[in-house]
């Protein structure tokens, strides 16, 4: 009894990893761990020598964990389904179709330019949608046969698709780091800002890979042929369109200086980006001929999207709009674009409903069954116990997180972010404040790793959602009449293996190069540059110096006031001094006090 009793936090964690790997759903088999623990560490707690604090009053403790401000009342939690109803509803805009193939006719004369334009539509799907299972369906619907029509290697084509749809867990408005930034007690505008240069270093490792690929494999990436390229040539008239949308953006930027100050950048640009979308619309309907049929759909396409990251993302790190308005204001652009698509109806809104209540729901019960869970934990002292455990790691701040990265890449076997998020995050931030780590910069490292709970066996859901909308039987290709072989579960699971090495090589360089994280703070100021000035006081030295009128006397001395100088050895004279009072005598302490 006594052994359980010393050993309660380390037996119930290993407890909770049992109850998970047989299957049971993770919140009942957190919120179960706990009260379970919970009755046998009321039970034990006379023989754990004071490191059980646990008694029955305890459990009232539980409604105010629930309604308050860590579940129920929290307000950081809001952007989850706003974010993910805007998710949905662009997913059944047909958004990801049209710039996937609007960017696939601009990358098509190029090797691997399928590939690339695959990449470059999920990170602009992750800025917007922010939902990995919509990313990834969507592209494999649409992508998936058109490369497997012009001979692309069908394990590398299934891991580009399922790799670029796993980038909207690290870009922001990431779901997994509005979690993230609850569970660490950090600002999700701040998680959002340092997880936005390490997105993008990752979005460039996939597109370095396929180059690598396209210079020495090119057959298992060719270019489109001619007949397949729909919108004809135009790319020097897009970077015409470029050119002076950037000189309209800098004229407005002259203009507006010096009314508007600091944001005359932005608004200069959204001028620039207004100019050339409203050419190249009428461009289209008029036919001027102005642009290329090329350069007016990727105007056409490309902005929409882009000025709803900017509606989001932009409004959050400027500081006009938190994390939660930025995810409402997202929902009223997607169903915006929706409609100018006209693909809003009532069925998209009711679909888009569901999931959202779904995905939220799903949350909101992990969340539950991780506080009662964390109630019982800690009352057995377990976040000592595993703050000890990782603190004492070798190598200290750099051995710790090489350690918790392993932990966790390994626990993405069998575990989904969200998981994760609450399970593990909450044992690993006490330790890694304690040894000085920024959170935002071990959030994001943790959002990279956790992104890989995607991608490989058994759980990986992005391999799943791959695998329900990749053909598994042979089929006729609709355009070409060709018969085309169906893609194997163990295409798919080998294809993204390359993949899953470039996340832990962004995990590495995340580790050591912290500063594409740490930019979030801004311009640090270091103190030993600061220059104090002092202003002078008319009549007074400065500090440190010797009076006007000669060197400070020698031993001591007083040295003689240089004329006009006031002598501050006396009080001040205001006028006319007042007649002396009269002294009072001294009154005789060697006679008792009289009161007459």
């Amino acid at each position: 009894m006594e052994f359980i009793a010393l050993n309660m936090a380390p037996i119930m964690f290993a407890s909770l990893i049992i109850f998970l790997l047989i299957g049971y759903p993770v919140a009942f088999s957190l919120a179960a761990n706990g009260l379970m623990f919970f009755f046998i560490g009321v039970l034990l707690s006379p023989y754990s020598g004071g490191s059980i604090n646990l008694a029955w009053p305890l459990l009232h403790a539980l409604p105010d964990n629930f309604y308050g401000s860590r579940v129920m009342s929290n307000d950081t939690l809001l952007a989850i389904p706003f974010f993910t109803f805007m998710g949905i509803v662009l997913e059944r805009s047909g958004m990801a179709e049209d710039l996937l193939d609007t960017i696939g006719q601009l990358f098509g004369p190029i090797r691997g330019g399928l590939a690339y334009a695959v990449i470059f539509v999920g990170a602009l799907l992750a800025a917007t949608t922010g939902v990995v299972a919509a990313s990834v369906i969507a592209m494999g619907l649409i992508s998936l046969p058109i490369m497997l029509r012009y001979g692309y290697d069908r394990r590398l084509a299934s891991g580009v698709i399922a790799a670029s749809g796993t980038l909207a867990q690290i870009i922001p408005p990431s779901l997994v780091l509005i979690v993230l930034a609850d569970q660490l007690g950090r600002s999700v505008g701040d998680m959002y800002a340092g997880a936005l240069i390490p997105g993008v270093v990752l979005t460039g490792l996939y597109a370095l890979y396929i180059l690598i690929v396209s210079i020495f494999r090119p057959k298992m990436v060719p270019a489109l042929p001619l007949e397949a390229r729909t919108l004809g040539h135009g790319v020097m008239s897009l970077l015409v369109a470029l050119v002076v949308a950037v000189a309209i953006s800098y004229a407005a930027y002259r203009y507006l200086a010096p009314t508007h100050g600091d944001n005359a950048d932005i608004l200069g640009a959204t001028v620039g980006v207004l100019f050339i979308y409203i050419v190249a619309i009428a461009d289209k309907r008029v036919n001027f001929n102005m642009m290329s049929r090329l350069a007016q759909q990727v105007v056409i396409v490309l902005i929409p999207p882009l000025a709803l990251i900017f509606l989001v993302l932009g409004t959050i790190f400027l500081g006009i709009a938190t994390p939660t308005e930025g995810g409402a204001m997202g929902s009223v652009g997607a169903l915006i674009m929706a409609a100018a698509k006209g693909r809003l109806s009532l069925d998209v809104i009711k679909q888009a409903l569901t999931s959202t209540t779904r995905l939220s729901s799903f949350v909101l019960f992990i969340l539950i069954g991780a506080r009662v869970f964390s109630l019982t934990f800690y009352g057995v002292n377990g976040h000592i116990w595993v703050e000890h455990l990782l603190i004492s790691l070798p190598g200290g701040e750099v051995g710790f997180l090489i350690g918790v990265n392993i932990l966790v890449f390994f626990l993405a076997f069998f575990l989904d972010f969200f998981e994760l998020a609450f399970i593990i995050v909450p044992l690993l931030a006490p330790a890694a404040d304690k040894l000085g780590i920024d959170l935002i910069w071990f959030g994001v490292l943790l959002g990279v790793n956790m992104q890989t709970s995607f991608m490989h066996p058994p759980f990986g859901f992005a391999l799943f959602y791959l695998r329900s909308v990749a053909a598994r039987v042979p089929y006729l290709d609709r355009l070409t009449g060709k018969q085309i072989a169906p893609v194997t579960t163990g295409q798919i699971y080998w294809g993204a293996v390359p993949f899953v090495l470039i996340q832990v090589v962004m995990i590495g360089l995340t580790i050591a190069f912290p500063q594409m994280v740490m930019r979030y703070k801004g311009t640090v100021t270091n103190p030993g540059t600061i220059d104090y000035q002092v202003p002078e006081v008319p009549g007074l030295a400065p500090l440190g110096t010797p009076p006007a009128g000669g060197m400070a006397p020698a031993n001591g001395g007083s040295a003689p006031a240089a004329p006009g100088t006031p002598d501050l050895s006396q009080p001040p004279s205001f006028g006319d001094a007042p007649p002396a009072k009269p002294t009072a005598p001294a009154p005789d302490l060697s006679q008792p006090p009289s009161f007459n």
